[in-house]
């Protein structure tokens, strides 16, 4: 038990003095926050909207609060397996096991390649190319793609990128990629910068939204809408994901943080 004490003391000590440096992944909630566009035939998730109960006034003279409305998936946010069809008798939000809320981030950056071709999905290549310089990706991790996406969130036109086909083109992950994570490699799951986790193009693929097919299938994880993923590096960061306990939840808006050693 001194043992454990002294880790954690260790840990919190290494915190205080920044020699591991606490990093946020998550992009702010408000009225202006970007949300999935889905068809007008398929129903669409809520934005984030604050309404001010009391500020010091009449209404609460001791008191500042609101209530807040927001969609599951709105912002940064997590996706529970219990999202997609492919996982509807896995995990929601509030039976998560807690310990997978820790683990380990590898962060693959294609942001040179998303810059030229904003389609462009992270292949079983890519990963292979990865691991030669830092090892297998280990069981229990994040692998979060940086495709610099979060450069335009303020931008909802470079955010969406709405192509004249009608379609969004952002970054993603192959089908066989997203498949070689969750079964070869046994991940928590994927992160990404974009509104979801798959391409913007991705409903076209077969099957549709693999990523959400695949690991959701697999009782993995999604996160989307991260940021400052380059102040990451490529290994060794410890990624802390905690979503609201929402009953049957397929998601929840989450604070990511992120411990990296200085």
């Amino acid at each position: 038990m001194i043992v454990k004490n002294n880790i954690l003391e260790e840990l919190i000590k290494s915190i205080g003095d920044e020699t591991i440096e606490v990093v946020d992944l998550s992009q702010t909630l408000s009225e202006n926050t970007p949300v999935i566009q889905l068809p007008e035939s398929l129903a669409r998730t809520a934005g984030f909207k604050l309404k001010q109960l009391s500020k010091y006034d009449e209404k609460g003279p001791t008191s500042y609060w609101n209530d807040f409305v927001a969609g599951e998936h709105c912002g940064t946010h997590f996706d529970a397996p219990i999202h997609w069809i492919s996982g509807r008798d896995n995990d929601s939000v509030d039976r998560i096991p807690l310990k997978n809320m820790i683990g380990q981030a590898y962060v693959i950056d294609i942001s040179q390649e998303a810059k030229q071709n904003p389609d462009y999905c992270v292949t079983v290549e890519d990963i292979q190319l990865f691991e030669e310089r830092n090892g297998s990706i280990k069981e229990h991790s994040w692998v979060l793609i940086r495709s610099g996406w979060s450069n335009y969130v303020s931008d909802h036109e470079k955010f969406y990128n709405i192509g004249q086909d009608g379609q969004p083109h952002t970054p993603g992950i192959t089908k066989e990629a997203s498949i070689f994570l969750a079964e070869e490699r046994d991940i928590l799951g994927v992160g990404v910068e974009t509104v979801g986790t798959d391409a913007g193009i991705a409903g076209t693929f077969n099957p549709p939204f693999p990523n959400h097919h695949y690991m959701h299938g697999a009782n993995k994880y999604g996160l989307a809408q991260l940021t400052n993923l380059e102040r990451l590096p490529e290994k060794g960061a410890i990624l802390i994901v905690n979503p609201l306990k929402i009953e049957n939840g397929s998601g929840s808006p989450v604070r990511v943080l992120a411990l990296v050693r200085n």
